[in-house]
């Protein structure tokens, strides 16, 4: 029996949020179009196994954090435990909600959501496992990624950050290799729940693709919470001697030759990168689509492949791997190739695009880092303006951890080309000055506008 074969304007491969954000905004106008997903749960990494939980479990350690400071605020709350089980199943279940509501609104705006994994047959042609083909003139890979697992001895004891959300239990002994914003974060929530954490970090830095004053100031404060780093580590193996058992992670440091450390831990979380999702797309079957030095699918300013009328964007297209970053893309994208003569430009602006990381404490950043601000525009062009103090929550703690501000401006007029930002609600505080940034503001613009006192906010429009 021959293979259904159904006709589309639109294709969208991957029902996560860049993917789903384009169908649904395509379908606004009319267009036919379905959305093809084979893991059988709508939302993607952002919703199953990033963003969301991601946040959950970050407002859990929050609320802990709370209740240890609530006696120097006269409070009296108890000793604080964390229910794992029940957390993990509020969790789930919220998340769980999601995806049906996702379900839901594809249904709402007649999209069609078709269960399965996705493979090229040729131009225009998608089929699906060993069902359906389908037609369609255009055709948007969005399919994410999936984090990296290195290639050591043992590395399957390990989990990933997708194993993290699988967690039954509180672990006691943590290892987290890799010093990005995911290990950085899922480090700060677990310490903060109650893990002995360590975290293996190649440098002695962390955070290294943000500006200095974001790592140099998370990095002191981890380090004051408890939080253990093995600096300038380079982990070698993972090996468990009795089932059920600690796992034994050995770890060389640079500068030692081959001298081989080791420690014990009851888990382990691989934090180390994340890659595209092609494999399985068949992608020799539309010879125009091609692959970056990472593996990410190459497209340009409006997201067209090679291949004429394919298109990729999100974490497998891989600039500015973040959620907005690939639902504002994808309803561009489909305002571009559906909206009709008055959308022909419409694209995303990848500059300037404010991100947050939920660490303890959280920070925010948009912009150039002042290494790359003295790149672009000159040495002698750029100017700094930075502070550091101790935020008002603090006032009665006996510990003050710092927060701590900077303005990157260039040029004449001082326009401001970076903001960096880390300390209690930062991640809340950036999505206006982002506003700011995006609208090309300068130094004497944030002078302009007069201070909300008492709050930490009013040291960006203070300072001197």
């Amino acid at each position: 029996m021959a293979p259904v074969s159904k006709l589309f304007d639109y294709v969208v491969i991957g029902g996560g949020s860049g993917g789903l954000a384009s169908a649904r905004r395509a379908a606004s106008y009319g267009a036919k179009v379905a959305v093809v997903e084979g893991s059988g749960r709508l939302g993607g990494t952002c919703v199953n196994v990033g963003c969301v939980p991601k946040k959950v479990m970050f407002n859990s350690a929050s609320i802990m954090e709370a209740l240890a400071d609530a006696k120097h605020y006269g409070i009296t709350a108890g000793a604080a435990q964390v229910d794992w089980g029940f957390l993990k199943a509020a969790r789930d279940a919220y998340v769980q909600r999601l995806n049906g509501i996702y379900e839901r609104n594809l249904e709402r705006e007649s999209v069609e959501y078709i269960s399965g994994a996705a493979s090229f047959g040729g131009s225009g042609e998608i089929r699906v496992g060993d069902g359906a083909v389908l037609r369609a003139e255009h055709i948007l890979i969005a399919t994410g990624g999936h984090p990296v697992i290195p290639a050591v001895e043992g590395a399957e004891l390990g989990i990933d950050s997708d194993g993290f959300f699988e967690l039954e239990a509180l672990p006691g002994r943590v290892a987290v290799v890799g010093s990005g914003y995911i290990g950085i974060e899922l480090a700060g929530i677990l310490h903060a729940l109650g893990s002995q954490v360590t975290v293996y970090t190649r440098t002695g830095q962390i955070l290294r693709h943000h500006d200095a004053i974001i790592g140099e100031t998370m990095l002191g404060e981890m380090k004051r919470q408890g939080i253990a780093f093995e600096h300038n580590s380079s982990v070698s193996g993972l090996r468990r001697a009795d089932a059920g058992g600690p796992i034994e992670l050995s770890w060389t440091r640079r500068g030692e030759g081959e001298q081989q450390h080791s420690a014990a831990y009851d888990c382990v979380v691989w934090a180390v990168g994340r890659a595209p999702n092609t494999r399985g797309l068949n992608l020799d079957a539309v010879p125009g689509v091609r692959l970056g030095e990472k593996g990410h699918i190459e497209a340009d300013a409006f997201q067209n492949t090679g291949e004429r009328g394919v298109y990729a964007l999100g974490d497998v297209f891989g600039k500015s791997e973040l959620t907005p970053v690939a639902i504002a893309a994808g309803r561009r994208l489909a305002d571009r190739l559906f909206g009709g003569p008055q959308f022909a430009e419409s694209r995303l602006d990848y500059a300037n695009i404010p991100t947050v990381i939920f660490g303890h404490p959280t920070a925010g950043t948009i912009g150039l880092t002042e290494d790359q601000a003295r790149a672009a525009h000159g040495a002698d062009a750029v100017k700094v303006y930075q502070t550091r103090f101790v935020n008002m929550y603090n006032a009665l703690t006996p510990y003050k951890p710092p927060t701590a501000m900077k303005l990157v401006v260039a040029g004449p007029d001082e326009r401001v080309v970076g903001l960096h930002i880390i300390g209690r609600g930062c991640d809340e505080m950036l999505q206006g000055f982002g506003v700011a940034v995006k609208m090309g503001a300068t130094k004497r613009d944030f002078d302009a506008c007069v201070a909300i006192h008492p709050t930490s906010s009013e040291e960006l429009v203070t300072m001197r």
